[in-house]
């Protein structure tokens, strides 16, 4: 269990996906280019095995914007997609995805 004000430290933020591609040499990683409205970032996600880069080019996603950079095959990650996963059915990950219209940088609370 964490308290409020830890949870209160990650900052969660719907962007846009502008740019999507495999990595090269892996299954499972996309190189994803993504604008929080008034900056674009690199992020390195493991969802390649369920999906492609066309599935994503234009979704409005949530991140965790505030983690720290963390190279992946000599890429750097500069936040986290957040999916779900249920692994005893064998589902995910399944990235959240906006469901209406929200300007990219949209803080989730």
């Amino acid at each position: 269990m964490i308290n409020f004000d830890d949870f209160k430290k990650v900052e969660l933020k719907v962007v846009k996906v502008l740019e999507a591609e495999r990595v090269e040499g892996s299954e499972k990683l996309l190189k994803l280019k993504v604008s929080l409205g008034t900056e674009e970032r690199q992020i390195v996600a493991g969802i390649g095995k369920a999906y492609t880069p066309e599935d994503l080019v234009g979704k409005s996603v949530v991140i965790v914007a505030n983690l720290e950079p963390r190279t992946l095959m000599g890429l750097e990650s500069q936040g986290m997609i957040l999916a779900a996963s249920d692994d005893e059915a064998g589902l995910g990950p399944v990235v959240l995805v906006a469901d209406r219209d929200i300007p990219a940088g949209a803080l989730v609370r």
